[in-house]
């Protein structure tokens, strides 16, 4: 589509002046950004009801409208993400190796912006703001472009974000938010081979799975979220709990959220009933297989396909498997590769689970909840990846950049 090539294009041309600009000037660029959410937070929130309130007729599910909402702690999350990214590293122009070679050329590596990153979100408002601030002070231009269902509220983030920026005298077409929010513009994006220079996915399984099959544009695949926890023989009951109603019922629709239990054999009988009662007193309805079905017959029946699914809803699966090893098997068959925990005082099975699991981010004893660039201490994040080329887990501020080498010489010929 013509608009979208347009809005890319004047990305591009600002990503040029963007990318030589001094850590000083993009960290006052985002000071007026966070000022600007700040300031502009009454505004934000009623733009976001509209929203809201169409995603309520529409019938939508509960998750969703929280994945949705926007507040005043919501809004002050966003901000504090701002100034945790102003208060990190900048990472452009980090020399990465630096070395001379036989022929009398120095040569350094050095880290530079990617140039324009295009992001293809659904229905999370907040990530307009976290992929803004983390775009510009790694030295990137951004093109965005939000689902119908949020572009109200996206559409006032970036409106008060620019206006900001212009009225400081700054340039505004670092930040382009595409109106359009048809297919077409999508599919516009995955073709804007020279204008975006990669393209990262946020949302849906769907969503994801059709930028990835469909872009011509490099594409940082931020993953879905089947997120295991496995309860070890060996386990703390009291920790299994807490780590397990946190990990599940915290916040159900989002992609570092359990959707998978898993339980050894050895002690499913005894910590099943007190894990399920748990779960069910936060609401959340419990897929199993047979061997915990009847440990509790008043659970649901689970199907092969639940333990590949993600849920974003108050919904678990459930299996009980022999040992460790049937443990690892099993997370490694159906899980997305995005986080899983093992709850267990055995070091040893800590160090076998930590192995043997091929997972972006793995933990023992804590919660698959802080799989989050802002827990991390990236300030934000564009995304969970969960590929192994270039980027995997959180996409902070490094991930975000690119290279060159810079080789110096006195004359030098190649003979």
């Amino acid at each position: 589509m013509e608009n979208v090539l347009k809005v890319c294009e004047k990305a591009k041309q600002s990503s040029y002046n963007l990318m030589k600009f001094s850590t000083e000037e993009k960290n006052n660029i985002l000071e007026i950004i966070e000022k600007s959410l700040l300031n502009n937070m009454e505004y934000i929130i009623n733009e976001n009801k509209k929203d809201i309130d169409i995603a309520v007729l529409n019938n939508k599910l509960k998750s969703f409208i929280d994945r949705l909402s926007l507040n005043e702690t919501r809004i002050k999350a966003m901000a504090e993400g701002i100034r945790q990214i102003i208060g990190l590293d900048d990472p452009v122009n980090e020399v990465i190796g630096e070395f001379s070679v036989q022929s009398g050329l120095k040569i350094k590596k050095v880290r530079v912006p990617f140039g324009v990153i295009g992001i293809i979100y659904e229905a999370r408002p907040n990530v307009t703001a976290d992929a803004v601030g983390l775009a510009i002070k790694s030295g990137n231009a951004v093109v965005l472009r939000g689902s119908k269902d949020a572009i109200n509220s996206n559409k006032a983030i970036v409106k008060c974000m620019k206006t900001a920026l212009k009225d400081n005298g700054k340039d505004v077409d670092c930040i382009q938010l595409i109106e359009d929010t048809s297919r077409d513009s999508a599919n516009a994006m995955m073709k804007a081979n020279g204008l975006i220079d990669v393209l990262i996915p946020r949302g849906s399984g769907s969503l994801i799975d059709t930028v990835v099959q469909n872009s011509t544009v490099p594409v940082i695949e931020t993953g879905k979220g089947n997120c295991f926890v496995y309860i070890h023989e060996d386990c703390d009951i009291n920790i299994a709990i807490k780590v397990l109603v946190n990990a599940k019922a915290n916040r159900v629709s989002v992609c570092n959220a359990c959707e998978s239990l898993i339980i050894d054999k050895s002690v499913s009988e005894k910590y099943l009933p007190v894990l399920f009662k748990a779960l069910k007193e936060n609401n959340i309805t419990i897929y199993g297989d047979d061997e915990s079905h009847k440990i509790d017959g008043d659970i649901e029946k689970a199907t092969e396909e639940d333990f590949y699914t993600e849920y974003n809803d108050y919904k678990i699966s459930v299996q009980v498997v022999d040992n460790i090893d049937k443990a690892i098997e099993c997370i490694n068959k159906y899980s997305t590769g995005h986080s899983e925990a093992i709850i267990t005082e055995n070091k040893e099975a800590i160090d076998k689970f930590f192995l043997g699991v091929d997972s972006a981010c793995l933990y023992a004893n804590a919660s698959t909840r802080f799989t989050d660039g802002f827990e991390f201490g990236f300030g934000a994040e564009m995304g969970i990846s969960t590929q192994k080329l270039h980027a995997r887990g959180p996409v902070g501020l490094k991930e975000l950049t690119s290279y060159k080498y810079l080789v110096i010489g006195e004359g030098n010929i190649r003979k």
